[in-house]
């Protein structure tokens, strides 16, 4: 079974909102962490996993992905609340 996640980063002061899409989430949440990323997660320090949903097809995920890039932030800060509303890293639930 295949396995595809949509999640949100944001930084230490919740300022900024980052919805992305991988088939490796772990994999994926080091590369964001990574001091050699010269991409916009790195320049405004989003490295905070604070939700994560899965899904089984690639396809529902593109779709999922860019229907989050295109909601308000407060949609997105209720989406987060509900899953985690002390928006705690949940990079911990990936495992080493």
């Amino acid at each position: 079974m295949h396995k595809y996640y949509v999640y949100i980063l944001t930084n230490k002061n919740h300022t900024v909102l980052y919805a992305g899409m991988t088939n490796n989430l772990k994999s994926r949440i080091q590369q964001h962490k990574s001091k050699n990323n010269k991409s916009f997660t790195q320049k405004y320090s989003v490295h905070k996993l604070v939700y994560f949903e899965k899904t089984q097809y690639v396809n529902n995920a593109i779709k999922r992905e860019k229907q989050l890039k295109h909601w308000r932030r407060q949609w997105k800060e209720n989406l987060i609340n509900d899953m985690n509303p002390d928006w705690n890293d949940l990079s911990w639930m990936l495992g080493d």
